[in-house]
């Protein structure tokens, strides 16, 4: 059964700083805060994802397409470095592989 987080879009939700549940991904390093979730690994989501310095994410596919806005630190991946206050739209059925710098990134 697919997880299911904050996933009715007829209710109001309210994440404040102090409930925020970090939970670690597959990959070291990473930890994501699902704010909100429809699958399981695969998934439509929204999160905040915070990678440790000198962390990767394995390469993958976004069948439903990406969105990010880097936080802090610079997110990297084979077609750029994106420092933070960067927004990126990768359209469906990109792929790419993160990996981070010295800094970290979220």
């Amino acid at each position: 059964m697919a997880t299911l987080l904050n996933a009715n879009f007829d209710q109001r939700v309210v994440i404040r700083p102090t409930d925020y549940r970090w939970v670690t991904s597959p990959m070291p390093g990473v930890e994501r805060m699902m704010l909100d979730r429809i699958g399981d690994e695969v998934a439509r989501a929204t999160s905040i994802v915070r990678y440790a310095p000198h962390s990767a994410f394995s390469s993958h596919t976004h069948d439903g397409g990406e969105e990010f806005l880097v936080l802090e630190g610079v997110f990297s991946d084979e077609h750029q470095d994106y420092p933070a206050g960067t927004y990126v739209r990768n359209p469906i059925g990109t792929t790419h592989t993160p990996r981070i710098g010295k800094e970290g990134a979220t």
